[in-house]
């Protein structure tokens, strides 16, 4: 084997993949400093049109006080790594067709459904919110009136991730296992437990929690007629005249009796 021939192949290996290693290096930084910028651009630019102030009123801005980023800062840093990934896939793609080229492709593809499933979640939680609020306010006199809202927003928002695993293709594999598994611990909690030994204790809850429903309702009713009977009384116009001279009389009697007085 001759050594020289051997040397030259090596040499002429290094000197062909050192342009390639420098390009590599050079997309690397530059991508990365613009990607920096932009994301910050971003997060400045949405937090000055007044994203943040906007979600809060929606009733979004509550899920980002126990997180470190707000909603304009967490928009910069998606707009951050989603320009991190071009830059890897431009820098890989100097090599040549390869498995991370590839992959990271593969990933650039998927990012725009995982963006409308971020977005179906963002819009399904402000509309679980304000159907948590007004269940919570139609049912305010009633001592369940809250279980019953957050029951409500989180139906809602379980279909909204539901809606979002769907976007994101994985809902099949996810949802209906977990599906399953609900629907067998629930047939399993009826067949064992009310259908065997707990009948009568589930009977006497069970008229317990009808009773105090019924009693809470029927003060629900009672409240809303002595409201309209009160706004119907106050309507009439013989009651407001009434009213006004016996405040009249109230007033006037006290300089009568002074008067009066010697």
């Amino acid at each position: 084997m001759d050594m020289g021939q051997s040397l030259r192949t090596a040499w002429e290996a290094v000197a062909s993949f050192v342009p390639l290693l420098i390009g590599f290096l050079v997309i690397l930084a530059l991508g990365w400093l613009i990607a920096w910028l932009v994301g910050k651009a971003v997060a400045k630019g949405l937090h000055s049109v007044g994203l943040d102030r906007a979600l809060h009123r929606g009733g979004v801005g509550e899920y980002f006080e126990r997180s470190r980023w707000g909603a304009s800062e967490l928009a910069g840093k998606i707009i951050y790594y989603v320009g991190l990934l071009f830059v890897f896939t431009l820098a890989f793609n100097i090599f040549g067709p390869n498995p991370v080229s590839s992959l990271l492709s593969d990933v650039i593809a998927w990012i725009p459904h995982g963006i409308v499933a971020l977005v179906i979640v963002v819009v399904t939680a402000m509309i679980a919110k304000a159907v948590r609020d007004v269940v919570s306010n139609a049912l305010s006199g009633l001592s369940y009136g809250r279980f019953l809202a957050n029951v409500a927003a989180v139906f809602v928002l379980a279909l909204g991730v539901i809606a979002a695993l769907n976007q994101m293709g994985v809902a099949m594999s996810v949802t209906m296992p977990v599906l399953i598994a609900a629907l067998a611990t629930i047939g399993g909690i009826i067949v064992v437990g009310v259908g065997g030994g707990l009948i009568k204790p589930m009977q006497q809850r069970w008229a317990n929690w009808l009773d105090v429903a019924e009693r809470e309702t029927g003060k629900l009713s009672e409240q809303a007629s002595y409201r309209a009977g009160r706004e119907a009384a106050m309507s009439r116009p013989g009651t407001a005249r009434s009213g006004a001279v016996e405040s009249e009389e109230g007033a006037s009697t006290p300089s009568g009796r002074r008067d009066s007085t010697p």
